[in-house]
């Protein structure tokens, strides 16, 4: 029987969040989610359980409300940066989740990494 386009995705998701964590094993996770209309990311604590920091399209200071794409992803990934900042945190790894890392995922990080985070 096939897979549905969600079960290969889940599948992806899992196997490259698992490998994330056996080789950063106590760093915090830069993820991100991305839907049709929206892109987010998160600094998450993993062994706190906490978020430190986010920032999401839906965030009207961001003057990017409803969109996804690349310049959108951008402002996401400098916000995303400045936050960490201002909370102190400098190094993180850099969790696309199931997506693949091109587009808007690409125009995130790279947008991350100018901002000054290391990953």
């Amino acid at each position: 029987m096939a897979n549905s386009k969600r079960d290969l995705f889940l599948k992806r998701r899992l196997r490259v969040r698992n490998k994330l964590r056996k080789v950063n094993a106590g760093r915090l996770r830069l993820s991100v989610y991305r839907s049709n209309r929206n892109i987010s990311a998160q600094l998450i604590d993993d062994v706190a359980g906490r978020t430190l920091a986010s920032a999401s399209t839906l965030e009207k200071d961001l003057g990017v409300v409803g969109k996804n794409n690349a310049a959108a992803a951008a402002k996401v990934g400098a916000a995303i940066a400045e936050r960490a900042k201002k909370a102190g945190i400098e190094e993180c790894y850099f969790d696309r989740g199931g997506y693949l890392y091109h587009g808007t995922i690409k125009a995130l990080a790279d947008a991350a990494r100018e901002g000054g985070l290391k990953f």
